[in-house]
């Protein structure tokens, strides 16, 4: 079911801060700033060779992003990205398989433009996962 790691989310205290560090400390491919209204963030793709980086700031007082900020005000990882060929068909397994599924449960529309799920991090070692339809 699982496919290649999409993206490790880092969830920055200042997007721009993030966005040069990554572009004139480590030379890398750093995309615009992109507001994603669904998801309460605003988000900057970092391109790797083989995968990327999305930095992740608070979008709104409602953001699910201020809370993680307010336990870890020097940011951190706070998602993994994992592809999936059918989002429907992974959510079901892994609901069937006792994984939760965060939200409503239905898909909603990601940063990439393509259908996204949260898996909850207690049922993935502490982690928060992300599936994205590819």
């Amino acid at each position: 079911m699982i496919g290649r790691l999409n993206h490790v989310a880092i969830a920055v205290p200042d997007l721009l801060a993030a966005a040069d560090q990554y572009r004139n400390a480590l030379g890398a491919k750093v995309g615009d700033p992109q507001d994603e209204p669904d998801h309460g963030v605003t988000v900057i793709f970092i391109e790797l060779p083989n995968t990327k980086i999305e930095l992740l700031y608070p979008l709104g007082e409602d953001s699910p992003i201020n809370g993680f900020l307010e336990k870890n005000p020097s940011g951190g990882i706070h998602h993994m990205c994992f592809e999936v060929e059918d989002i429907i068909e992974a959510r079901d397994a892994l609901k069937a398989s006792g994984a939760r599924v965060l939200g409503s449960g239905e898909p909603k529309i990601g940063a990439h433009g393509k259908p996204v799920l949260f898996l909850h991090p207690k049922d993935f070692q502490g982690t928060l996962v992300e599936l994205e339809q590819v």
